[in-house]
C-alpha cells in the first residue's frame, strides 16, 4: 500500500490510511497527508477488473466527464472542488496506477464537509438528490455522448434483457419456470414495452446523452450546512444513454 500510495500525486506528507465507506464493488480507502498544518484527505480505490473488465477506458470516460464539468462549473462561478469529483493523477500523469499484481488504483480528492446518505432522513435531502441529477444531466447536456466507452455493454439495453428472459424461461435450467407462470406472463404480455425506448432512440424520437446509470441515494452528496445538493459521484457506469434510466 505505501508504494501505491507513493505513486499518486497526493500532496504533503502521508499520516494514514483506513478502509472507508461500505462500498462492496471496489475496495475504497481514506489516505490522510498533513500539508503545512493542514490535514489533506483523499479517496483511493482498487477498481474491480472482475466487474470493469477496462479499468482504462473507465478511467477515460471518468475523466473526460469531470474535466467537462469543471470547465462548466468554474464558468458558473461554483466549485470546482465540491462540485464534482476531482482525479488526482499518479505521478506519470495518468489518472490511475497499476500495481506490481497488474490491479488498477485510482484517487480522487475527498469532498470535505458533505454526506451521502444510505437511507433518506428527511424529505429535504431526498428532493435535493433529486436536484443533484437534474445538475448533472444539465451540465453535461452538450458533452458528445456517442464518445464515451460502453463500459458494461447493454446495461440498459432492454431488448437484449427481454431475449435473456426469453432464453432462461425456455431453458428453464432450475426447473422454476413453473412456479413463476404468473409472472412469465405478465412480462410476455408486455414484451412491446420493452423495446420503446430504444426505438424511440433508433428512430430520433430521443436524444442519446450522458447518463449516470448508478443513481442510488448514497450516490448524491448533501452539503453538510446547507443540505443542498452537491454532486453526483461514483462515475463508473457514465456511458451513453437515455435520461429515463438515471429517474428509473
Amino acid at each position: 500500500m505505501e508504494k501505491i500510495i507513493d505513486n499518486f500525486s497526493f500532496k504533503g506528507k502521508f499520516i494514514e490510511k483506513s478502509s472507508y465507506g461500505n462500498g462492496h464493488i471496489n475496495d475504497t480507502f481514506l489516505v490522510i497527508f498533513k500539508e503545512g498544518s493542514i490535514l489533506k484527505k483523499y479517496i483511493l480505490q482498487r477498481i474491480n477488473k472482475t466487474i470493469f473488465l477496462d479499468p482504462e477506458k473507465l478511467m477515460e470516460n471518468v475523466s473526460n466527464v469531470t474535466s467537462f464539468l469543471k470547465s462548466k462549473i468554474e464558468k458558473q462561478g461554483g466549485d470546482i472542488h465540491r462540485e464534482t469529483l476531482n482525479i488526482i493523477p499518479s505521478k506519470d500523469g495518468k489518472p490511475y496506477y497499476i500495481d506490481d499484481d497488474g490491479e488498477y488504483w485510482r484517487a480522487f480528492e475527498f469532498i470535505e464537509g458533505a454526506t451521502s446518505f444510505d437511507k433518506v432522513e428527511s424529505l429535504e435531502d431526498f428532493y435535493e438528490s433529486g436536484i443533484a441529477l437534474g445538475k448533472f444531466h444539465d451540465l453535461l447536456k452538450d458533452y458528445p455522448a456517442h464518445s464515451l466507452h460502453e463500459i458494461i455493454k447493454d446495461f440498459h439495453n432492454t431488448k437484449i434483457r427481454f431475449k435473456n428472459l426469453q432464453d432462461a424461461i425456455k431453458e428453464d435450467s432450475h426447473k422454476r419456470a413453473s412456479s413463476a407462470k404468473c409472472e412469465i406472463d405478465f412480462a410476455k404480455k408486455r414484451e412491446s414495452e420493452a423495446c420503446i425506448l430504444l426505438d424511440m432512440l433508433e428512430n430520433g424520437e430521443l436524444p442519446l446523452r450522458v447518463t449516470h446509470n448508478d443513481t442510488k441515494l448514497n450516490n448524491v452528496m448533501i452539503d453538510d450546512k446547507t443540505h443542498k445538493a452537491l454532486c453526483m459521484i461514483d462515475l463508473d457506469t457514465v456511458m451513453p444513454g437515455l435520461l429515463v434510466y438515471d429517474f428509473g
